[in-house]
Formats: C-alpha cells, sequence, structure tokens
C-alpha cells in the first residue's frame, strides 16, 4: 500500500472515530463544539509553529554567503523538486540532524544540525536535506495539522463528555454511564494511535519522495543509519527540553526510543533503510567508509575548512 492512500485511509479513520465518539459522548452540538474549539487552536499552531519552533531551538538563518556550498545544494534539490528555495537555518547541536517546517511550500524552512554537517559526507547531506524538501512537497504539515485537529477534537470531547453531552438534542440518546466512561478513557488512546500512525507514514513517504529528488536511495539509507548512530552518540539538549517537537525531525532527537511502537512517530530506522534498499533493489547497502560517527570535524571529508563553510 502506498503512502498517499496509508494516509488517506487513516485519516478516514481518525475522521470515522470523531463521528462515532461526538456522536456518542457529545451529540452533535458537543461535536460541533469541541471540533471548532480543536481547530481554532491548531489553526494558530499552524500559522505560527514554524516561527516558534526555530526559536525554540535557536536556530539561525544562513545564506550563501556564510553557508555556500549548503545552500548551492539546498538550492539545486528544491529546483529539482519543484519547489522555491526554502528558508536555511543552522542548529548548534552536535547530534545530526534536521527538520522542515512552515505552513507551505513559499512559506517553508529548513533547519539542520551543525552535527550532521560536520560527521557526514556531502551525499548523505544532500539525502537529508531531500527528504526534509520532499516533506514540504507533500504538505506533511497540513496534513499532521488537519490530524492533530481531530485528535484534539476527541480529546475535548472525552475531557468533557458530560458537559458536551447536556449539548445534545432531545431526540439524541447517549450511552450509559459505564459505556461513556470507557469512551472517555479509550477514545483519545485510539486517537493518539492512529495520529501516530499516521506521522510515521508520512516519514515513509518522505523517504520515498525523498530518493526521488535526489536521485540516490542509498545514500538516503546510509545517512538514516549514521544519523540513527549519531542520536545514540549525542544528547540533542533543545529537542530534549521541548520533546514536542521531537516528530519533526527526521530522524527522533530524544534518548530511548528504539522501539517501531504504536506510539512512536517515527518507523524504526531499519524498516526505513530496509524499504529504500528494496526501492534501489539493493538486498544489502554498500560498505560504509568509516563505520561509525566520526568526532566533528575528523570525517574523512573534512579537509582545512571543510565542504560547508
Amino acid at each position: 500500500m502506498n503512502g498517499f492512500l496509508r494516509t488517506t485511509l487513516l485519516l478516514a479513520a481518525m475522521t470515522a472515530l470523531f463521528v462515532a465518539v461526538g456522536g456518542a459522548l457529545g451529540g452533535r452540538g458537543g461535536m460541533v463544539l469541541a471540533f471548532g474549539i480543536a481547530c481554532a487552536t491548531n489553526l494558530f499552531a499552524w500559522w505560527g509553529s514554524d516561527r516558534m519552533v526555530l526559536r525554540l531551538h535557536n536556530a539561525q538563518p544562513v545564506g550563501p554567503q556564510e553557508a555556500p556550498e549548503l545552500y548551492a545544494m539546498t538550492a539545486r534539490l528544491a529546483q529539482r523538486a519543484g519547489l522555491p528555495m526554502p528558508a536555511l537555518y543552522l542548529i548548534h547541536e552536535d547530534q545530526p540532524n534536521a527538520f522542515a517546517t512552515g505552513r507551505n511550500p513559499e512559506n517553508a524552512a529548513v533547519a539542520v544540525n551543525t552535527g550532521l554537517l560536520a560527521r557526514m559526507p556531502p551525499e548523505e547531506v544532500e539525502g537529508v536535506l531531500a527528504h526534509e524538501l520532499a516533506h514540504i512537497r507533500n504538505r506533511d504539515t497540513l496534513i499532521m495539522t488537519v490530524t492533530a485537529c481531530l485528535a484534539g477534537a476527541i480529546g475535548m470531547l472525552a475531557q468533557f463528555g458530560f458537559l458536551f453531552g447536556g449539548l445534545r438534542g432531545r431526540e439524541e440518546r447517549g450511552p450509559g454511564p459505564v459505556a461513556s466512561l470507557l469512551l472517555m478513557i479509550l477514545a483519545p488512546l485510539a486517537a493518539m494511535v492512529v495520529q501516530m500512525a499516521i506521522s510515521r507514514a508520512r516519514e515513509y513517504e518522505a523517504d520515498r519522495t525523498g530518493a526521488e529528488i535526489s536521485g540516490n536511495p542509498l545514500g538516503l539509507a546510509q545517512a538514516l543509519r549514521r544519523l540513527e548512530q549519531g542520536r545514540g552518540a549525542f544528547l540533542n539538549h533543545a529537542a530534549e527540553a521541548n520533546p514536542a517537537t521531537a516528530h519533526l525531525f527526521i530522524i527522533n532527537p530524544l534518548a530511548g526510543l528504539r522501539m517501531d511502537n504504536l506510539f512512536s512517530t517515527h518507523p524504526s530506522t531499519e524498516n526505513r533503510v530496509a524499504a529504500l534498499l528494496q526501492l534501489a533493489g539493493q538486498t544489502a547497502a554498500p560498505p560504509r567508509r568509516g563505520g561509525s560517527v566520526p568526532p566533528s570535524g575528523q570525517g574523512p571529508w573534512r579537509q582545512n575548512r571543510g565542504p560547508w563553510g
């Protein structure tokens, strides 16, 4: 099943869950009120979330003067993807990682950790940038906003089920108290599972689209493996302080999350690598030079001032 179809089915499941829970707990009146409040909250967050997230991670804007090679690589990939050039930012974190944000392709930004540029060869950096541009092209920020809106409405109905139930019309009959209590406990849990599944589906789709943009699935596969090593070796301090932003990164930046489970925002790295190898028609990735993640500035591609200015 391709990523678009999987996401569509999961969004349909989330919508059906909202309708079922809303009708049972709040009736039509409560459902409309909860949906309106949740949408207004998430619309506000979607409109200004890019600036807020960049501030939380102390991201510094860079242009062709500060990072000429990085800027040129991003511009080339954006042109290949049919996208306007996004704003570029650097985050001073040793952990190799990156994320994209912005409400649409015209207002998008790509933020790259300095650890990624210090520890990865250009072909792997290109794979990471292509993945982030794929998120922008696929409008994943909008998809996740819609998902968050539905999940938030379900959670709101569950929290205030009895209050919203008072908005039920005379012809509407609600569930009994035991069924209502079970719905109030289980509905947010089910919404969270579907929301995480949609997030994982978008990561797989961004991997596939990013491999097409870069033309090098194996480069992205190697990058994901190196990023996973780096995640275990270096703490991402800003992400640890702001865990709600973890889902934005190409690899989950938080320490300790290693399983592809129901509550993970990211698929397991090995599953993603396997999908890219299959896309490339390979059964195994070529051996990597150096094996492990090198210290800053000590990779074989770092000579004198390095390729990133």
